[in-house]
């Protein structure tokens, strides 16, 4: 049974392909702890059934996200209800800036900390 995660945040590039605008997406454990994991490894999650993914809209809109593939067979998330990861983009920037990588519950991970100024 997969488990289900709120995306909060994204890591945005300045790329316009729909398969490379997203880095990585952000959300927190039900402990309060922040996660991260790449386009790729969520991919990989929700094809494999590890891990669903979904976010939320003002006034209570929740949007299952998907995986798509474009005509180069590129793979890439996406809001199940659009073509383009458009919702997604929508969310904010992830404010952790520094992103490290470690393991919750065996799944690969990416892990992020908050930058602190020197």
């Amino acid at each position: 049974m997969a488990r289900y995660f709120r995306i909060r945040c994204i890591v945005k590039t300045d790329r316009t392909e729909a398969h490379e605008r997203i880095q990585a997406i952000c959300g927190l454990m039900a402990d309060g702890s922040h996660w991260t994991l790449t386009q790729e490894d969520a991919v990989s999650q929700v094809e494999n059934g590890i891990s669903a993914f979904y976010i939320e809209r003002p006034r209570g809109q929740r949007y299952d996200v998907a995986v798509a593939m474009d005509g180069h067979a590129h793979r890439y998330l996406k809001t199940a209800d659009r073509d383009q990861p458009d919702q997604l983009m929508f969310l904010p920037a992830c404010p952790h800036v520094v992103h490290t990588a470690y393991s919750v519950a065996g799944q690969p991970v990416v892990g992020a900390k908050p930058h602190l100024a020197a």
